[in-house]
């Protein structure tokens, strides 16, 4: 039978308990919430290097078909200017010469249109700027991922305190949110400063 003296001892013992779970379920709650700021970054990121990359591939193959075009043109103008060497007839010969350089103005145009933006040069400076805009976006998800990963570690962690008591798995998971936050951080400031893939 415990006396009086053992039963205030054990249910000072249990208020310990309680707050000590109280401040871990707190640093869990707060490890949670990077957590879902991280992940939702995370996955922003991920849709807009996704997006970027399409958009690339769209404008590289646009500048493609540019190219052919503008090749095929140029081709054909070549060609008729060495026919036109061989024809006496003024008239056909003019003909001949207008056509040539309408095709020389048209190979031009789909080289350099930049009342369009879409000429060769100025489809390559969008496809340029569409996958540095995916690298970025690429960058900050990796550094997203790595924050992620570090804030669910700590969550196991601050829940293993409660089970085992040992606060030093509590210090450690506080230690891995502040790596979680310091690389959430990096993904929205400075994405390219460290490189992890």
């Amino acid at each position: 039978m415990a006396g009086p003296h053992e039963n205030l001892e054990h249910a000072e013992h249990a208020e310990h308990a309680a707050h000590h779970n109280k401040g871990i379920a707190l640093l869990i709650a707060v490890i949670a919430l990077f957590l879902a700021f991280s992940e939702t970054l995370g996955k922003s990121a991920q849709t807009n290097a996704i997006s970027a990359n399409v958009e690339a591939s769209n404008l590289w193959a646009f500048f493609q078909a540019k190219t052919i075009r503008m090749t095929t043109v140029g081709t054909a103008a070549e060609a008729l200017e060495i026919d036109l060497a061989g024809v006496s007839d003024p008239a056909a010969q003019q003909r001949m010469a207008q056509r040539i350089e309408a095709w020389k103005k048209t190979a031009a145009r789909y080289n350099d249109e930049p009342e369009t933006g879409e000429g060769r040069k100025q489809l390559v400076a969008r496809a340029k700027d569409a996958e540095h805009k995916r690298d970025t976006a690429m960058a900050r998800y990796h550094h997203y991922e790595v924050a992620s990963a570090a804030f669910q570690i700590g969550i196991v962690l601050a829940s293993a305190t409660i089970i085992t008591g040992m606060m030093a798995l509590a210090w450690l998971a506080g230690g891995l949110a502040v790596v979680g936050l310091i690389f959430t951080g990096i993904g929205l400031f400075v994405p390219h400063a460290v490189h992890l893939m």
